[in-house]
């Protein structure tokens, strides 16, 4: 979502005073809030669906960072031998 400068920046002595309406604000437009102090930006204000989205995105770049690297360094499968090894364990368990 683009951001909308008269309403998603504002100094940290805004965010104060009015902290329940910057709550009820993030949470039903889903815009987050750039909180200003000495009118340099310091924190964001966000919701919590929102974040956890980002959480989720940063932990599966995690493991696909963590999977080029074993890549890299040698450590797989090739898919032809791993689902080859599936199919004998799945036989052997009937």
């Amino acid at each position: 979502m683009a951001i909308n400068l008269k309403d998603d920046i504002k100094p940290i002595s805004y965010i104060k005073t009015n902290a329940a309406d910057m709550m009820k604000y993030v949470n039903e437009k889903k815009n987050s809030i750039i909180i200003t102090q000495h009118g340099e930006a310091k924190a964001v204000l966000i919701d919590i669906e929102s974040y956890q989205t980002m959480q989720n995105a940063f932990n599966l770049l995690k493991m696909i960072q963590l999977s080029e690297k074993d890549i890299m360094s040698g450590h797989f499968k090739e898919s032809d031998t791993v689902f080859n090894e599936l199919h004998k364990r799945l036989n052997m368990e009937k």
